[in-house]
């Protein structure tokens, strides 16, 4: 949508090249006094709004008197308006006194001054212009041109709601500079115009090259001869939106060339935006797929499956984080966790304690001593000391028959095997969440597996999903039941996962608002 156009400053004439220092151009478009008033008015604005009827001062002396009849009130009562002739672009607007009142009711014009009638004034019984004052305009335009008295601007340039398009002038590019404000929103370039700092290197666009460098978020419109097309195009190849020939403009045709720079120059920049945007997901996407572990289980007869799934919309990692490595010795470590929130720091927090338990592991810690120390890794980590986290450890020995487990405040693993159905391993032992009670102690708990099994290692948002539209949660006992039914079918590996997070999706009627990690290893003899 349009961006808002605040009120700027009065900028005198000759500050912003519209005429000469010595002479003042008078802008028809200037707020008029209502008729039968004599409150004096603000002094004309130096942003013009295409004017149809000029008024010229000859004099520096005629153009103060010029001025000061501008903004002087035709007298009390004097007449009664006239109708007007019916104007596309004319609004009933205030009248604006072009001269003084005789004896006869009329009105004289100001001394050095040609009253022009045009499209956009008609004069009544005084004798006074009627030039509309405008409602306030959406666009603005700076003409930069070294000669305003050529300037190729035409009345009615109306912007596509039918307001008048307001338009500042600067004679070179130290004062297209200081009229370059918010409030610009297209840009009228002459391409003869000299480029400071350039006339030696050649360049034909050298001027064009350098308003771009100042104005890159403003559309610009560059003006040549209708016989330098080539320039023209050229002109659009480096980063104008269009090119237009001097000699065939009319207010049609530069009205419309306004509105479309200035809707490419806002499309150019919204597609920009997304294109950065894309890349940053696209770097974003990689460094997230890059913080996912990748299994160490070189020389293992297990084999290793996982799902994972971000809460957060659109991310790729979230606050669960899980790992698995093989040490020298033949023992398989395998570990989840979950840190306790859903942004980015808990995602962040989630990568930093998995990756500081493979370096403890590899070490040679495990259990209480493992914990212990990745405690003290979270509170220095955290930003928040109510941060905690919740892990589990899992320590297979070479053989593949037993197991050592650690629980800090996590949900306990699920284990299968052919010749029993799944089941909980035990949990009476649990401890507390790492990050809650300095000095902790957790108990490692010694469990038989067997010579075929299937150890499946979770975390609370694959049991915490809702059943239906109720407020019942599937828990760990409908884990239990769907795991077995699912076994029973015969799926097993990464079909046993994906449908176990698919059947748990389809529980809780959409997708799930906490991060899943599921991790399963598979003995087969």
């Amino acid at each position: 949508m349009p961006v808002p156009v605040p009120r700027q400053r009065a900028i005198p004439a000759a500050e912003c090249g519209q005429a000469p220092s010595a002479t003042t151009a008078v802008s028809p478009y200037a707020e008029g006094t209502p008729e039968g008033t004599t409150e004096p008015q603000t002094a004309p604005r130096t942003e013009t709004t295409t004017p149809s009827a000029t008024a010229t001062p000859t004099t520096p002396s005629a153009a103060a008197t010029v001025t000061a009849t501008a903004t002087a009130a035709t007298v009390t009562g004097a007449t009664a308006a006239a109708p007007r002739p019916e104007t596309p672009d004319a609004p009933d607007a205030p009248a604006v006194a072009g001269g003084t009142p005789t004896a006869a009711g009329g009105a004289q014009a100001a001394p050095g001054v040609q009253a022009v009638p045009g499209a956009h004034g008609a004069a009544g019984p005084t004798g006074a212009w009627k030039v509309p004052a405008g409602p306030p305009t959406n666009l603005t335009l700076l003409l930069i041109e070294d000669d305003p008295t050529a300037a190729p601007i035409v009345p009615g340039l109306l912007d596509s709601a039918g307001k008048p398009i307001r338009v500042r002038t600067a004679r070179n590019l130290t004062e297209a500079g200081r009229l370059l404000t918010d409030d610009v929103h297209c840009i009228l370039l002459d391409l003869a115009l000299p480029a400071p700092g350039r006339a030696a290197d050649g360049d034909e666009l050298a001027v064009l090259r350098h308003v771009l460098e100042i104005a890159p978020r403003h559309a610009v419109l560059a003006l040549t001869t209708s016989g330098d097309a080539e320039r023209g195009a050229e002109a659009v190849r480096v980063g104008a939106q269009d090119y237009l020939f001097r000699d065939e403009l009319d207010g049609r045709l530069l009205s419309r060339a306004i509105r479309y720079a200035v809707e490419r120059k806002r499309s150019e920049h919204a597609e920009r935006r997304l294109a950065e945007g894309r890349l940053r997901a696209q770097e974003n996407a990689r460094l997230e797929r890059g913080l996912l572990p990748t299994p160490l289980l070189e020389g293992s007869a297990l084999r290793f499956a996982a799902r994972y799934r971000p809460g957060r919309s659109r991310a790729l990692l979230g606050g669960d984080f899980y790992d698995t490595v093989r040490t020298p010795d033949g023992t398989v470590h395998a570990m989840i966790g979950d840190v306790c929130g859903h942004g980015p720091d808990e995602a962040a927090l989630g990568v930093e304690l998995r990756i500081a338990w493979r370096a403890l592991t590899l070490a040679g810690l495990c259990g209480d001593r493992l914990l212990n120390t990745l405690q003290q890794v979270l509170e220095h980590e955290r930003n928040d000391d109510e941060i905690f986290a919740t892990v589990c450890t899992v320590d297979i020995s070479p053989d593949g028959r037993r197991a050592g487990l650690c629980l800090a405040g996590h949900p306990a693993p699920l284990v299968a095997g052919p010749h029993y159905p799944a089941r909980l391993l035990p949990y009476e032992n649990n401890g507390p969440a790492l990050g809650l009670l300095p000095g902790a102690r957790w108990p490692r708990m010694q469990v038989e597996l067997g010579a075929e099994w299937s150890l499946m290692l979770y975390t609370d948002g694959l049991i915490e999903g809702r059943i239906g539209t109720g407020r019942e949660r599937l828990g760990q006992d409908g884990m239990v039941e769907m795991i077995r039914r699912q076994r029973a079918q015969g799926l097993r590996g990464e079909d046993l996962l994906r449908a176990a997070v698919s059947e748990v999706r389809d529980l809780n009627g959409g997708e799930l608002t906490d991060d899943v990690a599921v991790v399963l290893l598979d003995r087969e003899p």
